[in-house]
Order: structure tokens, then sequence, then C-alpha cells
């Protein structure tokens, strides 16, 4: 552990104005975890251009809260709404809102405030221990190693998030697609323009990303119909007693523990780890008829993964400038857009947002204990607010966003067209995420794919040659045979019962 980066880190975090944006992204965030309909990717990308005028470690540190602060504020709606704030928060809802039709929803609310916090705490040491090591192998890959790992990221979003491969495999081929019209890097000739002057340096990626999270998010709601019967319960007691702590430490231990370990990987790892962390409590406990009718062990564990998750999902974000979510790509674009390359040379080259934004974490979430537990009615008193006011301020935000960019008209035009595409797109069942991930990476993984090419003369074979390349594209093989294999399996053991 890097004690000099550490000090280095929380003088930067603990400056007034970096303590104020954080504060700032922390309010924002708990309000969209709080209020159901507006997840932390939409609003991110909604007010990703407010930040272009900030200093960038403040911005970042301003983002960042805005995306833990929303992991933890979704369980506000899961308890008292049975209606997860954010689907990292589904498992929450079994337990939680048992919770409190038993009169314990301030057990509830204050056992989800103190895990999460726990949790962001274990994730911010894993956070400190790894990413230094990490980042210092990473900069012995060379143009073959980072597009094996790059291809290997975007096979992995697809593969671990919900829904159908096949589905999900399409819309990383679009996002391709998106993400290679302009100028050829190399040749600078035209692809996908169409004769379109405006599309010669490609689709800028902060109106497509309010488009397809934040339009499509606001028609999805206006054609459902609001029901928000908030459960009329006591918030006091918000200090879990003894008997809580008894039932909840280790399950915070095992959740803190298995969230950072999952929030590393690419795609749904705040998903995972929360329905992880919950069957894993359901077998151990010793009591687990209770569960699905209050056991607060169902409710410790998950939100401690969820927070945990959440944090060292930064992992790979800033030791090898790979995104493993479109929350996180969000932040990647932010930092991007201020001219700072997430990767392995963050740490040599602006070791103060390396370090700034790690320590801001620790600060961030003490934040969010103190903003969770004593504003707990107000929190539950905004679940009130209907969604139509709301709006407005959505798309007028959307649209001076969207043109702030690059002062052009063009770009609010884009947004409402990729609106209305995520919108079909979400209704028809298919991913999102692997379409924005592969047009954030492929102009990085086309750069190292035709460096590596020039490397071995033409042949691919150099991706084989090399050990820790050929590891990562064997994984990419076997998540390809994967289906195949699973097919293949069924029709053993139907073949097998047959006979």
């Amino acid at each position: 552990m890097d004690m000099a980066g550490i000090i280095q880190g929380f003088s930067i975090a603990l400056i007034p104005m970096n303590l104020l944006y954080g504060f700032i992204g922390a309010v924002i965030g708990t309000a969209v975890g709080v209020l159901p309909g507006l997840g932390p990717s939409a609003t991110i990308a909604v007010l990703l251009p407010l930040t272009y005028k900030l200093d960038p470690v403040g911005a970042v540190i301003m983002i960042a809260g805005i995306y833990y602060g929303a992991m933890f504020g979704g369980s506000t709606t899961s308890i008292l709404l049975n209606i997860p704030g954010e689907n990292s928060s589904v498992v929450t809802c079994i337990d939680g809102y048992q919770m409190a039709r038993k009169g314990r929803a301030g057990a509830a609310l204050g056992m989800c405030a103190i895990g999460s916090f726990i949790g962001g705490l274990m994730s911010v040491v894993v956070l400190m221990f790894i990413s230094p090591t990490l980042a210092s192998v990473a900069l012995d890959f060379g143009p073959p190693e980072y597009a094996s790992l790059l291809l290997l990221g975007l096979f992995m979003v697809v593969y671990l998030s919900s829904g159908s491969i096949l589905k999900g495999l399409m819309m990383m081929s679009v996002g391709c697609i998106l993400g290679m019209v302009g100028r050829d890097i190399s040749f600078g000739m035209e692809r996908f323009t169409f004769g379109s002057d405006r599309l010669l340096t490609g689709f800028d990626f902060v109106p497509v990303a309010m488009g397809l999270y934040g339009i499509s998010e606001v028609i999805l709601n206006l054609e459902q119909d609001e029901v928000r019967d908030v459960f009329k319960t006591s918030l006091k007691g918000l200090l879990p007693n003894l008997e809580d702590w008894k039932r909840s430490w280790a399950p915070i231990l095992r959740g803190g523990a298995l969230g950072a370990m999952m929030g590393v990987l690419p795609g749904g790892g705040t998903v995972m780890a929360t329905f992880g962390s919950y069957a894993i409590e359901k077998r151990l406990s010793k009591h687990p008829e209770e569960f699905g009718k209050g056991a607060i062990e169902g409710v410790a564990g998950p939100e401690t993964s969820n927070n945990a998750s959440a944090t060292t999902a930064f992992v790979p974000l800033l030791t090898l400038g790979i995104p493993t979510h479109t929350a996180i790509a969000l932040i990647f674009v932010a930092m991007m857009i201020h001219g700072i390359r997430p990767g392995p040379l963050l740490l040599t080259e602006h070791p103060e947002m390396f370090w700034g934004v790690i320590a801001s974490m620790v600060t961030g979430n003490a934040m969010l204990v103190l903003l969770n537990l004593p504003l707990v009615g107000v929190w539950a008193r905004m679940l009130t607010v209907p969604y139509k006011y709301l709006v407005l301020v959505i798309i007028t935000v959307c649209v001076v966003g969207a043109y702030s960019v690059n002062y052009a008209v063009f770009d609010v035009g884009a947004m409402a067209i990729f609106g209305v595409i995520g919108y079909l797109l979400r209704k028809l069942g298919f991913p999102i995420s692997p379409l924005v991930l592969s047009m954030i990476l492929i102009p990085q993984f086309e750069a190292s794919f035709q460096q590596s090419m020039v490397l071995g003369m033409g042949s691919p074979q150099i991706f084989f040659a090399r050990p820790i390349s050929a590891s990562f594209m064997s994984i990419i093989i076997l998540i390809l045979l994967t289906p195949a294999l699973k097919w293949a399996w069924k029709q053993r053991n139907r073949i097998g019962k047959a006979a």
C-alpha cells in the first residue's frame, strides 16, 4: 500500500471544493436511488455536460458520488415501496418490505445505511491494495495484450448481462459500428458517414448516451401507470438493536468480501453480488425459514455487497482503462473529456486524480451515512412526488446539455433519435449496456489490433504466441462455445433419459 499516495489522496479529497462536489454528488445520487424511474446511468449522462467547466478531479468526484450514492439510496424504495430504486436493490425488497410491514422499517433502513458504509470502506481498502499493483503489471502489456483484454471485456459484458446472449452480441455489433463512424484511424478513409460532413468525426458519445438512457427512460416511465403506495410505518429506531447486530455482523463481512470480488467483473457485478450474497446467507442461516418474511440478514448482506461491488468497479477503470458497465463507462468519458486517459499510466501521470478519487470514496460514504440516517423521513416524502413533475426538468436539462457539447442542433437531434431507438430496444428486450460499452471500447480495440497485426507481420498468431494474450483469447473462445456446450449437454441428458 502506497501511504504517500493515500495521504496525497486525502489531502485532495478534503479540499473544501472537492468536499462540496462529493456532497452534491451524494445528494443527487441518493435522490436518484430513492426516486424510481431514473437510474444512475441516465442521470450521469444527463448531467455530464454540466461538468465541462469544473476542475477534472472535482468533476469525477461528483459523478462518482452520483454513482455510488444511487446504490446507497435504492434501498429506501425497496423497503418502503416494494419497488427497487435500482436493479441491484431487487433483493432488498424480499425481506426489507416485510420488515416494514412488521413496523421495523427504521431498523431495515439503518442496517442498509450502516452495511453500505462498511461495504464501501472494505472495497476502498481493496482499491488501495490492488490498484497500484495491477497498474504496474498492466504497464508490461503490449498491443496484443490490450486488444485481447478489450475484446474479453466486451464478451464478458455480453455473457454476464441479463437476457439473451444473442441479443447482447447483436447490440455489441451495433455499438462497434457506431464507434467506427467517421474517419479510419490509420488511413483517414470515411466509414459509415453516408456523405454527411457532420459524421466525419463520428457520433459524440454524450448525446448518444443521453438519448439511450435519459430520453428512453422518460418515455418508458410516461407510458406506465404511476402507482406509489408508500407503506405507512414508523421510521423510528434507525439504529439496529443488539440482536440485529448479532445476526448481521457476519453477513455484512461476507457480503462486503463477495461484493468487492464481484465488482471487478465486467457486466452486472452489483446485481450478481446481491443475489449471490442473499443465496449464501439463506444457506448459512440457522433460521432459513425466516427469509422472505423479514430476516434482517437478507437486508444486511446484499446491501453491503451492493455498495462494495459498486466501488471496486473502479479497479479496471483506473488501472486498465476498461469500464465494466455503463455508469463506469460514463465516468470514463468524463475523464477523457477533461484530457485524462484512465489506465496504467494514470497513477504516474495524474496521481492527484488516481488517489483523490479513491480517497473521496471514504468521505463520500461517510456523507451518505449522514444523509441517509437523519434525513430518511425526507427521502420517504420524496416518494410521493409525481413523476410527471420531474419530466419537464429532465427533458430541459437533456436538450441544454446535448446542445452545449458542440453548440450544434445536430447533437440535439441525434439525442432525440437515439432516445427513440433506446426506447424501442428496451421494449423489445435488447440490452443497452453492450452497445454503449462497445461504442466506447472499439476505437481502443481497433488501434491495438492494428498495432498487433503490424507486430505480427499480418498474422493473427501473435494473439496466441504471448502467454497473457493467449489466456485472454482462450477465455473468449470458451465464452463463445458455452451456449453450444450447454446445448450439447442437454441433448446428451435427453438421450440418456430416453434410453
